[in-house]
């Protein structure tokens, strides 16, 4: 194959990202130099830190730049190699983005292994999702037996894995999730204790009924009206993982809420924790986490589900559906036959 495609940024978005924001490119396929390997994706990853990329404000990371190729995890094969590290045929993990083939000094790659389960696995539950799920609850939210966690977003790819450990750690797991098949997934499927619509317009009072001993970790990943439900039942000494605010992503600029006062008010006199985190930040966990997860998806105390499009060309009008909610389970992109 001498010719491949990419996606990149062709414009940085106003609120929700446009069709328009992207544009699908040909392009030659690189031929490896010294010490390099090709790499052609399989599966690439969709998540919603993306749409923090595609903006020029203040973060964590650098922006993706206008014109430049969309950033995201992938796993890709190696199907040509100058590298001694790695052969023909190798699957790994790598951040190749939005695009069929890439070049690699092989910095950053890492070999897996098909055998241990679906390759896919490797960018959702035993990959970044799922390590961002053990991180921040085991780490920050620290659940105790017989505490209540409460987990926006519960249906995704770090929401449902988050609630799964807390059951495995002894603790009632409460999702929040969009829509009445989701809910149902989450409790009848991934035995959490009980979910919520966050849809619902009385959200606030069945959260209370739910949680009738208040909220000890609460697990945000959306923000927006959902927090504002959450955090009257929080308890004192509660911990409040940050990991994700999708409710605002698409908002342009930034204002204080009104309650803003009355929120720093309630963090000195209950003594909250609410603690933003990045996963890397935790990189020196990354063998605990494997060994454990491996294991608690291996003995069905974990499970995942994945919602999957296919073709490069399906990744712009997926990602902006994740924004919105409409995948169900982990967002993938099959970009290329898997022969692993």
């Amino acid at each position: 194959m001498s010719q491949g495609k990419r996606i990149v940024l062709a414009a940085r978005p106003k609120g929700e990202p446009k069709l328009s924001d992207f544009r699908l490119e040909d392009c030659p396929v690189p031929t490896p130099g010294a010490g390099e390997v090709l790499l052609r994706t399989i599966w690439l990853s969709l998540d919603p830190y993306m749409r923090g990329r595609m903006s020029d404000g203040p973060s964590y990371a650098a922006p993706v730049p206008v014109d430049g190729v969309m950033e995201g995890g992938t796993v890709s094969e190696v199907i040509a190699s100058n590298n001694p590290a790695f052969a023909k045929g190798d699957v790994v993990l790598s951040r190749a983005g939005w695009q069929t083939h890439a070049i690699s000094d092989g910095k950053g790659l890492t070999k897996i292994d098909p055998k241990i389960a679906p390759v896919s696995t490797a960018v959702g539950v035993l990959g970044m999702p799922g390590m961002t799920a053990y991180t921040g609850l085991l780490d920050i939210g620290q659940p105790k037996s017989g505490e209540t966690v409460v987990v926006a977003a519960a249906s995704g790819a770090v929401g449902s894995a988050v609630g799964q450990i807390a059951r495995i750690k002894g603790a009632r797991a409460v999702g929040i999730a969009g829509g009445k098949d989701k809910c149902d997934y989450v409790k009848k499927e991934l035995g959490f204790d009980d979910c919520l619509d966050h849809r619902d317009p009385q959200l606030a009072a069945k959260l209370k009924e739910a949680c009738p001993k208040g909220i000890d970790v609460y697990f945000e990943n959306v923000g927006g009206a959902v927090f504002e439900a959450v955090f009257p039942l929080l308890n004192a000494f509660a911990r409040i993982p940050v990991c994700g605010l999708i409710a605002e992503y698409n908002n342009f600029g930034e204002t204080s809420p009104k309650w803003a006062g009355a929120m720093m008010r309630s963090v000195l006199t209950k003594r909250l924790t609410i603690r933003g985190f990045i996963v890397s930040d935790f990189a020196a966990r990354y063998a605990d986490f494997l060994r454990d997860m491996s294991g608690w998806v291996r003995e069905g105390k974990v499970k995942h589900k994945e919602f999957v499009t296919e073709g490069l060309d399906s990744a712009p009008a997926a990602f902006m559906g994740l924004l919105k909610g409409a995948n169900f389970g982990k967002q993938l992109v099959r970009v290329g036959p898997d022969n692993a």
